[in-house]
């Protein structure tokens, strides 16, 4: 899977059909969801000093976390990814978390939609926990298999992707991982999500005219997010 990651075709729907459709396609969708993701943590006094974003794609949510934080560094698999993101003026790293030298701290670690693609979340929590200062906080965003939409949906839910997801959390196991990993003070945090209405109605198999497919659709029941600071 890490290598169908570091594809270039990975993020723009190519042949590999891991992709949803383009990631270019749903900037403005991703802009708008990670601008109220910043607005929400503002509200609880997360930014400031330095910010590091683990999977950070295109460099969507580093750019516009520009004016609330001093210093904004991401990790991205893929090497096109990565240098796109670079473009947003942050440092971004090829590869996983493991490419930040050890003795770099972080005030703020941000992981959005990467913990269901990870083999040993706790691990995983603890590595980034070793990267984050005393009294700093993780961030952790990931579809929600306890909410309504995955109710509703049944086996259909989208988020069920083989063989790209292969673990799943709702808020309660979510908040277990983080306490296991050592974090205190776990709270839920909002994660409204806005997709553009072409990508809804293609999966239910439906198509529409362009104007309306660039349109956004908030969806509030798709992810669960929770933040959690190291002592």
């Amino acid at each position: 899977m890490q290598e169908v990651y570091r594809q270039s075709s990975y993020y723009e729907g190519g042949t590999s059909g891991y992709a949803d459709t383009s990631y270019t396609g749903q900037e403005a969708a991703l802009r708008a969801t990670f601008k109220c993701l910043l607005r929400n943590l503002a509200k609880r006094g997360l930014p400031g000093g330095d910010l590091l974003e683990v999977g950070c794609g295109y460099g969507y949510l580093l750019d516009e976390a520009r004016s609330l934080f001093n210093r904004r560094v991401g990790t991205e698999f893929s090497a096109h990814g990565a240098e796109i993101a670079r473009a947003t003026g942050a440092e971004v790293f090829v590869g996983g978390i493991e490419q930040v030298s050890p003795d770099r701290k972080f005030d703020c670690i941000i992981a959005i939609q990467v913990i269901e693609h990870v083999y040993q979340p706790l691990s995983f929590v603890k590595q980034v926990a070793s990267h984050t200062k005393a009294g700093g906080y993780i961030v952790l965003a990931t579809p929600d298999i306890g909410g309504a939409l995955r109710k509703t949906m049944g086996r259909s839910w989208p988020s069920f992707k083989v063989p790209e997801h292969v673990v799943y959390f709702d808020l309660q196991t979510l908040r277990e991982l983080m306490h296991q990993a050592g974090l205190s003070d776990i709270r839920r945090l909002p994660y409204p999500h806005a997709f553009p209405l072409g990508l809804i109605s293609a999966k239910f198999g439906l198509s529409m005219p362009s104007l309306l497919a660039r349109l956004k659709m908030w969806v509030p029941t798709t992810t669960v997010a929770a933040y959690g600071r190291v002592p």
